[in-house]
């Protein structure tokens, strides 16, 4: 079957799936599966003083990154909200850094505007670099990624081809709602907080120095629990169609949170990452338009 591609969202025009789903999330499963990921944007920063700068700005332990080991990372506002998240590799001359689609400019304009007197450059490299989701097995950020010039694209795409199956988002969104590792825009808003979506000690380094919004992810840390938390939804799969992100969830008809991404899982049935009030009952069944939905805390 030919491709089938994503009609709305961020996503908007990627390969969704070929028509076997299962399949796809099976190889997936065993390492034996690539991505066409070329609709997302991707920053390049160089220069000598890259590392330690980003060190400084971000939630991750960067100074010393390795060449090519993949890092997740995130930036704070003064109030330690999530403004952007990406992953990000060090070929030794530069450090790319892997956006959704939409947040490129914003986060190369941002750091544009922190460069003071160091020896950093940044570009919007989207134009010259596409993204791939590698064959092997599933890292923890959700790579292996390959980055790879543009005018490369089906040559590389091609030799994928050739030694593994290539999948759509339905498949590499079910694994990773399965792998509860949340997403910007999906599983957060405006009012998130590292805290709450389950990435400390993970995009967030807990024993590096201060960076934008580290005053709130330490006090919150220290001395309590955030007001909200990150669970993974159960979903009575007999709707064919899938809620919305951001539909409200209902406890007893009072509003205790909102959907991010929903998938259906190969094994798992329909499944989504979703965040509630903390002091929800982890054993209640909620509500999500009309629908039942079990919990799976993950915080």
């Amino acid at each position: 079957m030919s491709a089938v591609l994503v009609e709305e969202g961020v996503d908007k025009g990627a390969i969704w799936h070929f028509g076997e789903p299962s399949k796809e999330q099976r190889a997936l499963q065993a390492g034996s599966a690539w991505a066409d990921l070329s609709h997302l944007e991707v920053i390049a920063v160089s220069g000598e003083d890259r590392l330690k700068w980003l060190h400084d700005l971000t939630t991750q332990f960067l100074k010393d990154l390795e060449v090519n080991l993949w890092k997740s990372a995130m930036i704070l506002d003064p109030q330690g909200h999530i403004e952007y998240q990406f992953n990000c590799v060090d070929d030794g001359s530069t450090t790319w850094l892997v956006v959704d689609p939409g947040y490129s400019e914003a986060l190369s304009t941002y750091l544009t505007k922190m460069k003071f007197m160091l020896q950093v450059d940044v570009r919007n490299a989207t134009a010259e670099i596409a993204v791939l989701r590698a064959p092997g097995l599933t890292t923890e950020i959700g790579g292996p990624f390959a980055l790879v010039p543009r005018n490369e694209l089906a040559q590389m795409s091609a030799h994928f081809n050739s030694v593994a199956t290539q999948v759509g988002t339905w498949a590499l969104d079910a694994e990773r709602v399965a792998a509860r590792r949340p997403r910007i825009g999906f599983e957060t808003d405006h009012k998130s907080i590292p805290n709450e979506i389950g990435v400390l000690n993970g995009a967030v380094h807990m024993n590096k120095g201060c960076y934008r919004g580290q005053e709130t992810v330490a006090k919150v840390f220290n001395l309590g629990n955030p007001p909200r938390r990150l669970v993974m939804l159960h979903l009575d799969g007999s709707d064919v169609a899938f809620p919305a992100k951001g539909t409200k969830i209902e406890n007893n008809g009072v509003v205790v949170g909102f959907i991010g991404t929903v998938a259906r899982h190969y094994e798992l049935g329909t499944i989504a990452l979703a965040i509630v009030k903390r002091n929800t009952p982890t054993d209640a069944t909620l509500s999500v338009d009309g629908v039942p939905a079990l919990q799976e805390p993950v915080l």
